[in-house]
């Protein structure tokens, strides 16, 4: 395994480095990254940015609103919370593994003298609080598994910064966002800075991968990450894009995840459809929109036509008819 020390806050350049280090740096079987951003919100790859945000509030306070490559929900992060990522040629596709890739943090936070537990689809939590969200994504036979950590996070901007839709918090079972989650620092019997916290998380990995080693970027490579950025992930086109033309709008929520459909049906046809949702998946979901089209709206002819192919390749853990479902009643 090989990890890379990454001193940039710039989040659209961090995203692009670890699309670079997934998609170009494939002679590498493993490569973790440290990484830390200022403030913004990181969207999932399928999630409808102006859904998932107050756009007022992150324009007023220069919050960055920036897509992953990955699936799953919107997170804030600032200069006090940490992510991670690691990378991996040797993962079964499809496995969504999230517990395993999640082992060293927890064993990081044993070391400090905090117990944390995985719960849920994609969570990391203390007695009850989350302080991690994970995601994943895959290409060509390669996964990259990303984690946020909530170290010592301005939970107020936290709150204020992310529209979250009623049908999560009713979901849940609790009353607002806020009382979900934690900082790990309030949780700590001894504070440290994040600084200290990245560090022993580095030290924990050194630990469990004796034979890690770091690799340096050269300069052409920090100018072909700076491309990326420039030319991707810190464009307007890829984070937020273009609002669907629509006719019929449609939310569902599965303990899997939430799918939001936008179709365009002219003569009970299905001319255009837009697939957004905190769902994971391997595939493309541009790849379903594009099979629908020209199909009947009509539940039946949706089925049939998503029988095709496999839809847990793009929506995991929901069946066929979740998906048929989610799209038309």
């Amino acid at each position: 395994m090989k990890y890379i020390v990454n001193n940039s806050n710039d989040p659209a350049y961090n995203i692009a480095l670890e699309s670079y280090a997934f998609r170009e740096l494939t002679g590498e079987d493993e490569i973790f990254i440290l990484w830390i951003n200022e403030p913004a919100i990181i969207i999932g790859k399928h999630q409808n940015a102006l859904a998932e945000i107050n756009k007022e509030y992150t324009d007023a306070h220069d919050i960055h609103v920036i897509r992953r490559l990955s699936g799953g929900g919107a997170v804030y992060h600032d200069l006090n919370n940490l992510n991670y990522t690691i990378i991996s040629n040797k993962a079964d596709e499809g496995a969504f593994d999230f517990k395993t890739f999640s082992k060293p943090v927890i064993d990081t936070l044993a070391g400090l003298g905090v117990e944390a537990n995985f719960t849920g689809r994609n969570d990391l939590e203390i007695d009850g609080k989350k302080i991690c969200g994970n995601a994943q994504a895959y290409y060509k036979g390669r996964m990259m598994h990303h984690g946020c950590l909530l170290f010592d996070v301005d939970m107020t901007v936290l709150g204020d910064a992310l529209k979250v839709s009623k049908d999560k918090i009713e979901s849940k079972g609790v009353k607002s966002v806020r009382a979900r989650v934690t900082n790990i620092n309030n949780e700590l019997p001894e504070k440290i800075t994040v600084q200290e916290f990245s560090d022993a998380i580095l030290a924990q990995m050194k630990k469990e991968y004796p034979d890690m080693t770091e690799y340096v970027l050269s300069d052409e490579e920090f100018k072909r990450i700076q491309e990326i950025r420039d030319t991707q992930f810190g464009t307007w086109e890829w984070n937020f894009g273009e609002t669907p033309e629509y006719t019929i709008e449609r939310n569902v929520r599965y303990d899997a995840g939430k799918i939001t459909t936008f179709a365009k049906v002219e003569k009970s046809v299905i001319e255009s459809i837009k697939i957004y949702g905190d769902f994971f998946g391997i595939g493309d979901v541009a790849d379903i929109e594009q099979l629908l089209v020209g199909t009947r709206y009509e539940y039946k002819d949706v089925l049939a036509k998503l029988q095709t192919i496999d839809t847990t390749h793009y929506f995991s853990r929901m069946t066929t008819e979740d998906v048929a479902r989610a799209i038309v009643a």
